[in-house]
């Protein structure tokens, strides 16, 4: 290691060495004390441009091509095909616009290289080029915006009537999930009602609250539409799931919301990736503080049927915190049976 890196920085010194020759020749000319305008390293930098095009093209390929199992992950929802088709168009389009760009430009540099007999051509201005290089890209913005601006709008459309409603709430550092019970609707929230018991604020003298679930997975069905009511209860965060190529911020103060549909289950993705541990991941993409890295959470796409059965043994928040209910000024008549379990198998 040692070794190579004295051999670089005698590379080093050599080209800041031949750097410094060529400004004081530079300097000779403009002073009038040398005559000669170009020597042979014009020629050697145009041959090295060219060399820098094939070589780094070729780079680029390589590159391109090894990391593209990490850059182009499976994806497993409805919503991400709509998405990776929008990302792919227009990679291609500005990669198609990238190549002929550096051909030229490298070409270029080679194939007008300065020469003591030849005298550049002045070209002031042409309204025909200035027409086309300004029209093409517009339009082809202009279509590239519109099928994003569908694509958006087809994610952001209201969820269909069957979707099923999870709320996310993020905070530092991790994520919290809240499923409505047997009446299928999700219970007010108060923030002045968050405590260490009750970290979600739920409010309790709201009929629909009492039958809410917290559990400890988060489990979605493959192939039905998820609502993700998504909150925080601190800063700024990020609900993302890459697989499902969602992500939606979550704000203080401002619910958000996503829905899409997941195509493949857990176990799906597990045979498809050949990882039999392979996991579904909730993580925050927005930098939430001094844990962050730590902020994720597991969601498991199940068949129906096991959804439905791992529904079936979930209880109601307050199945086992029945003090929750006692405290109440206000109880509406309330009524929880915290010993009859399992009532949640036709909740969703």
């Amino acid at each position: 290691m040692i070794t190579f890196a004295i051999v670089l920085s005698l590379i080093l010194i050599g080209v800041i060495l031949a750097l410094l020759f060529r400004i004081q020749i530079l300097s000779s000319i403009f002073s009038g004390s040398f005559q000669k305008r170009v020597s042979k390293s014009n020629k050697i930098n145009a041959v090295l441009l060219m060399l820098f095009l094939v070589i780094g093209g070729a780079a680029f390929i390589w590159s391109f091509q090894n990391a593209e199992e990490r850059i182009h992950i499976p994806v497993g929802s409805v919503h991400g095909v709509w998405i990776d088709d929008m990302f792919w168009l227009t990679m291609v389009v500005i990669g198609i616009v990238f190549v002929i760009t550096q051909i030229l430009l490298f070409y270029y540099s080679y194939r007008y290289q300065y020469k003591e007999e030849k005298r550049a051509y002045f070209f002031p201005h042409n309204n025909k080029l200035e027409i086309i290089w300004t029209m093409i890209p517009a339009v082809v913005m202009a279509l590239l915006v519109f099928k994003g601006w569908k694509t958006w709008t087809k994610i952001t459309d209201p969820a269909p009537k069957e979707a099923m409603v999870v709320e996310i709430v993020g905070k530092q550092f991790n994520w919290i999930a809240r499923y409505p019970g047997t009446d299928n609707a999700l219970g007010n929230v108060r923030t002045n009602l968050i405590d260490a018991t009750n970290e979600l604020g739920i409010d309790f003298s709201d009929q629909r609250s009492v039958d809410d679930i917290l559990p400890s997975e988060i489990h979605i069905p493959k192939g039905r539409p998820i609502l993700f009511k998504i909150r925080s209860r601190d800063v700024i965060h990020s609900f993302y799931l890459p697989h499902f190529r969602a992500q939606m911020h979550a704000v203080p103060g401002m619910p958000t919301k996503f829905w899409f549909v997941p195509t493949k289950t857990t176990a799906d993705m597990a045979t498809e990736t050949g990882n039999p541990d392979f996991k579904y991941e909730l993580v925050c993409n927005q930098i939430c503080g001094a844990n962050h890295f730590a902020m994720r959470a597991v969601v498991i796409v199940d068949e129906p049927e096991e959804f439905q059965k791992w529904m079936s043994t979930q209880k109601a928040f307050v199945a086992d915190k029945p003090e929750l209910l006692k405290n109440l000024k206000n109880p509406q008549g309330i009524v929880l049976d915290t010993k009859k379990e399992g009532t949640n198998k036709a909740a969703l």
